[in-house]
């Protein structure tokens, strides 16, 4: 296969790759958020301690994140069909995508608003602010570079995630790599393929490390 034959498919396929990725990043992000917090929130010696909330909280999360991906499309086929129409495309796909990035990301953010200095949350809870404010003004502001940074390696995880979707028809690049790199034989359009996922995971990697540590040292420089 040419290059000319293969630059309209290439196109297409990275144009899926990027709406599946984006729109699955946004929701995991919006969903993953506030239940990262509610974690730390929930756990003991937290704001709003509930063990019960917690541990189910918990345990819906671990499933979610221990789940193949592959698996999991498969078993949310009929809800993807109930959401979208339809199991295959790049738009099936953003369901099932979405759904494994929200667990994801969650831990990553627990995991990120724990690591935030306790003394200030005592002081903001001694001039009386409530568990909002604290949220709000301390926990997620002064988690920001390490939620920046997990939002980079979420992105990623979704990429690799969109490459499998293409196994079963969700389009993309790693469609585009299933049908002619491996059924079709095409193994220059294949490594192309390959190619072109391993310099967008670079980029995405290098733009994510350069801004969470800009924001780090912006914070740091207003601490001083």
């Amino acid at each position: 296969m040419t290059w000319s034959e293969m630059q309209p498919l290439l196109t297409q396929a990275c144009q899926e790759t990027l709406v599946m990725v984006g729109w699955s990043t946004l929701i995991a992000v919006v969903a993953g958020l506030p239940v990262g917090v509610l974690l730390v929130l929930s756990d003991k010696g937290g704001l709003l301690q509930n063990t019960l909330t917690n541990k189910v909280l918990g345990q819906i999360v671990n499933v979610g994140r221990s789940m193949p991906f592959i698996i999991l499309m498969v078993a949310l086929m009929g809800f993807t069909r109930w959401i979208t129409g339809t199991t295959i495309g790049s738009t099936a796909a953003i369901v099932p995508l979405a759904i494994g990035g929200i667990p994801f990301f969650a831990r990553l953010v627990e995991t990120a608003v724990r690591e935030v200095d306790h003394g200030l949350v005592e002081a903001v809870q001694s001039m009386g602010g409530s568990t909002w404010t604290i949220v709000r003004k301390v926990l997620v502001p002064e988690a920001l570079p390490s939620l920046l940074a997990s939002t980079t390696t979420t992105v990623i995880a979704l990429i690799g995630y969109s490459a499998m979707a293409g196994t079963v028809g969700g389009g993309g690049l790693g469609d585009l790599a299933v049908r002619y790199g491996y059924q079709r034989f095409e193994s220059g359009l294949m490594w192309v393929t390959v190619a072109i996922l391993a310099v967008v995971i670079s980029l995405v990697q290098f733009a994510g490390d350069l801004a969470a540590r800009s924001l780090h040292r912006r914070g740091a420089s207003k601490t001083a």
